[in-house]
């Protein structure tokens, strides 16, 4: 039987919230001495068919002896762990392992059998799936590797569960029973069906606060202006297509603004899908407790005083999510601005917004209620008037973020037919390991644009939790690249960028046409081009006389030429009647687009405002021609009869986003939006093949861990950075072959050793001031015989200090080549990274690193090379020999591959490494052993905890 320090103690790291099927929540925790009673209501509320299930015979109610059994574990041999809602059991799992009540040795130790019971009123929610990851999580923690299971053949739910959930399993039948035996290693596929199913219930959970079927607003006043009545008439004036009340003790009267009132939530006689709160601090726990009661599904608060305004706020806050979760409800918020759905199903604007905004293709979420206030105004504004408006789907404005988080809402777009865009202004990202793994999975479907502030105060905003992280701003950002998210800087591009993707398709290359009658505006437009990265052919000017019939004969042309991949229009005012000119353009503009519409296309107008409107305008007024594309691959446009191009009144409102031509007061804005979007179409095309990881059959996975084992084991738990010898060994095991640096504490020993390895040799010194520091003198090269190695020696220590200080080293000279930087970590709130720059000034003053995240493709090594601004210097540039970039891509790849199969490796540094014509030489390296932090995306779903 397995002994351990733990056994009876209460295991609280156990706990989670994890979120169900259906989009409600739950508390797993372990099953203990007190649970005594809620056991027996809990089973007393199962039907006798349940039980019989799991009990194979009538079991109509537990015995005294049944109740200690299963509410007493040692936490090790015998656990139960408890689904909760409302503090009463829902669900419960147990696990045995096999052998602890004194069966033979020859037993398995590391197996255990589980069974599960699930109330009736609460099957088809996910409670068991989600109770056999965590139940899985024990078992291994406890060292059991196994389960067993016994189901009757007619219990077609439970052994669902069991053959659903992804891990290896045998099954077979026997006594009139299925057994079902199962490893607990967690498998490609079972991470998948956890994350399929985490995408589910998290984007459920997300459409439920978005949908809601009836609101109720607590805090709404008697007299306007005040916040609860505020949100009130925002959602009376907008429409709501579901029920609406308003709540408030104080109130007397049965109505309030032409809305039923309700002096508490329990006095609604209906059921109430969301609330919005909007009271005092101190009155929020009350009313959490009424919604929970009744049985709302989720909360908006918009109430402030919590973690923005200090410690005692913060704790506030906690509880608030506690409270909340323990009832099955998730928050926007706590201090949110609130949420709108465009829909005409919903037509939901429970926020401050005044305006509802124009239904649309875009997805908002902000961090911060201004910034969501200022992008509604920005959309709103952009392309005139009410019909020139790009439309927005949803909108989130999560305040301090304490629950309901970009995560979430990102699981929501994912699968929302709505949304074709995604727009985010994000203050914090509390979980990036999780937010790239979503990202890449959005953007492979829709463009994912961010802008992100507090970039560099080096604190999260208060309110927000986040995860340490020892990578910086610039890193990060990379990362989000990698992950196909469009990052850009300011919310201006982030509206620029989220005006093209939803308007035009993506661009399928850099080819750029720029034609206007400016030949001035045009050169600006092409030097813009150069500077994105772009490759813009030679404007066409068309002059100041051009007519509108000009610009269409020039842009239908431009869209006809196979060298093009994208349109940008320059215009300045014309001569005559403004508004008619504008129009006349706007309308041949239009035409040629959608004569044409795989191709995207842009304008720049100065000092030109009525275009823009124009432009927007002659969407929802001119007579379409031919459909238009989708403005990317994958929208969920309406199918139309294929015989007839559809007539103004068969476009929807929100689809006619699609037929707009996006219009930029400034050349600069236009391109910058244009090259996100020629960027994210070609990560969108590599993302369809993304790479392999190769094996090496020379790679010595096993001896690699037996010695990282025996390193930690031998007093190295804390952590420990190896020695040359031990570093050189690690490597060596995975193909990464390190030059020997033999000590050198006098010059005798010196000559030693450089007659050992061979002229010529190089002399470096080792402190850590002087290391690779070539600039400093630290570094002598070339040494050709003994008296030059003498006289350098002597130089070094008259120059730097003692031997003793220096601490120097003789090495042979590496072929001469470009000198490189390769290095990896593990952060804990991102994962392993692998980052790649050139040696010296240009990665440490410049910043010119490049980062991808282990594990690492053939593709993304090659990529990764190429990515760096002095990538040239690789690859001849000025006449000089090509460097060997095969050899540096597979180094990259095998300390990928060392990395990713031992995540005790948390950094190794190799500087420099040479990369000559021909090969390779790593000449510095070192590396550092810990036990890897904790990798909760591995682990069983469940929510923060803040």
């Amino acid at each position: 039987m397995q002994t351990s320090p733990d056994r009876h103690e209460y295991p609280a790291h156990w706990e989670a919230d994890v979120v169900l099927r259906d989009g409600g929540t739950a508390r797993i925790r372990p099953i203990t001495a007190d649970d005594a009673d809620r056991l027996v209501s809990f089973y007393e509320q199962v039907s006798d068919e349940s039980k019989y299930y799991r009990f194979f015979a009538p079991y109509p109610r537990l015995s005294a002896k049944d109740v200690h059994r299963f509410t007493h574990h040692d936490f090790v041999d015998r656990v139960g762990l408890a689904a909760t809602v409302g503090g009463e059991f829902i669900a419960t799992v147990r696990y045995d392992r096999i052998n602890a009540d004194g069966l033979p040795a020859s037993s398995p130790a590391d197996e255990a059998e589980v069974a599960f019971l699930v109330q009736d009123a609460h099957q088809g929610r996910g409670v068991a799936s989600a109770l056999l990851e965590h139940i899985a999580a024990v078992a291994r923690e406890r060292d059991i590797r196994r389960f067993a299971a016994e189901v009757l053949p007619a219990n077609n739910k439970m052994i669902k569960v069991f053959t659903d959930a992804g891990y290896q399993q045998k099954r077979h039948f026997e006594d009139g029973v299925v057994r079902l035996e199962f490893d607990l290693e967690p498998t490609d596929r079972s991470l998948a069906v956890q994350r399929a199913r985490e995408q589910r219930a998290e984007g459920r959970s997300v459409a439920r606060l978005l949908a809601p079927g009836s609101v109720a607003v607590i805090g709404a006043g008697r007299t306007p202006g005040g916040v609860g009545r505020s949100v009130l008439e925002n959602l009376r004036e907008a429409g709501f297509t579901g029920r609406l009340y308003a709540v408030n003790g104080a109130l007397q009267e049965k109505e309030l603004g032409g809305v039923p009132a309700y002096r508490s939530v329990r006095d609604i006689p209906e059921p109430v899908d969301l609330a919005v709160v909007a009271v005092r601090s101190e009155r929020v726990p009350e009313v959490v407790a009424e919604c929970g009661e009744h049985g709302v599904q989720g909360l908006v608060v918009v109430s402030a005083g919590y973690a923005e305004s200090g410690p005692e706020g913060r704790e506030r806050q906690r509880e608030l999510v506690r409270q909340a979760r323990t009832y099955g409800m998730r928050i926007i918020g706590p201090n949110a601005f609130g949420v709108i759905n465009t829909s005409p199903e919903v037509r939901l604007n429970a926020s401050l917004a005044p305006e509802m905004p124009r239904a649309g293709r875009i997805g908002l979420f902000a961090q911060s209620g201004a910034i969501g206030i200022a992008l509604l105004s920005r959309l709103h504004r952009r392309g005139g008037g009410v019909t020139g408006v790009t439309g927005v789907s949803t909108f989130v404005s999560s305040g301090n973020r304490a629950d309901v988080s970009g995560n979430d809402v990102l699981q929501y777009w994912y699968e929302d037919p709505d949304t074709d865009v995604a727009l985010m202004y994000l203050e914090s990202i509390g979980n990036p390991r999780k937010f790239t793994r979503l990202a890449r999975r959005t953007a492979a479907a829709k463009p994912l644009v961010v802008v992100q502030g507090a970039r560099h105060g080096g604190a999260a905003p208060q309110g927000h939790a986040v995860r340490a992280t020892r990578l910086p701003h610039a890193t990060v950002s990379a990362l989000l690249r990698q992950a196909g998210v469009i990052r850009v800087d300011t919310i201006t591009e982030l509206v620029d960028a989220g005006l093209l993707l939803a308007r035009q398709p993506l661009p399928t290359g850099p080819r750029v046409a720029i034609l206007g009658n400016s030949e001035s505006l045009g050169l600006l437009t092409y030097d813009a081009c150069l500077a994105e990265g772009l490759r813009p052919l030679p404007p066409v000017d068309l002059t100041t006389a051009a007519s509108a019939e000009d610009f269409r004969a020039a842009l239908t042309h431009a869209l006809a030429d196979d060298a093009c991949d994208a349109v940008v229009v320059t215009a300045i005012p014309a001569v005559g009647e403004a508004s008619t000119a504008d129009a006349a353009l706007a309308e041949a503009l239009r035409s040629a687009s959608a004569a044409a519409p795989a191709k995207p296309v842009l304008v720049v107008h100065v000092e030109l405002g009525g275009l823009a409107e124009a432009l927007s305008a002659a969407a929802s007024t001119a007579p379409q021609a031919a459909p238009a594309a989708p403005p990317f691959s994958g929208s969920n446009h309406p199918i139309r009869p294929a015989d007839r191009p559809p007539t103004v009144a068969e476009v929807p409102e929100a689809e006619a986003d699609s037929r707009l031509i996006p219009a930029y007061p400034a050349a600069e804005r236009a391109v910058r939006a244009l090259a996100e979007a020629v960027r994210y179409g070609q990560w969108r095309r590599e993302a369809a093949d993304p790479g392999r990881v190769p094996e090496y059959e020379d790679i010595d996975e096993k001896g690699a861990a037996e010695q990282i084992d025996g390193l930690l084991g031998d007093g190295g738990m804390g952590g420990l950075t190896l020695g040359p010898e031990d570093t050189c060994a690690l490597l060596g095991r995975y193909g990464i072959d390190v030059r020997r640096a033999l000590p050198a504490p006098t010059p005798d020993e010196a000559v030693a050793a450089a007659d050992r390895l061979g002229y010529p040799v190089a002399l470096k010194t080792t402190a850590p001031h002087l290391r690779h520091r070539a600039d400093l003198g630290g570094v002598r090269l070339d040494l050709a015989d003994e008296e030059q190695l003498r006289r350098a020696y002597a130089e070094l220590t008259g120059l730097f200090g003692t031997p003793e200080e220096l601490r120097p080293v003789v090495q042979a000279m590496a072929p001469r080549g470009v000198d490189t930087v390769v290095r990896a970590v593990i952060d804990p709130a991102a994962g392993a990274v692998l980052s790649f720059g050139l040696a010296g000034a240009p990665s440490e003053l410049l910043g010119d690193t490049a980062h991808r995240l282990i594990p690492v493709t053939d593709r993304d090594a090659a990529s990764l090379v190429r990515s760096i601004r002095t990538a040239p210097l690789l690859f001849g540039w000025r006449g000089s020999a090509p460097a060997d970039t095969a050899a540096l891509e597979e180094l990259l790849l095998r300390l990928s591959r060392l990395v990713d199969d031992h995540p005790e490796v948390v950094s190794v540094s190799l500087e420099p490494v040479v990369v000559a014509p021909h090969g390779l030489s790593a000449l510095g390296a070192s590396v550092r052993l810990a036990p890897p932090p904790a990798r909760d995306d591995l682990g069983p779903r469940t929510l923060p905890v803040y």
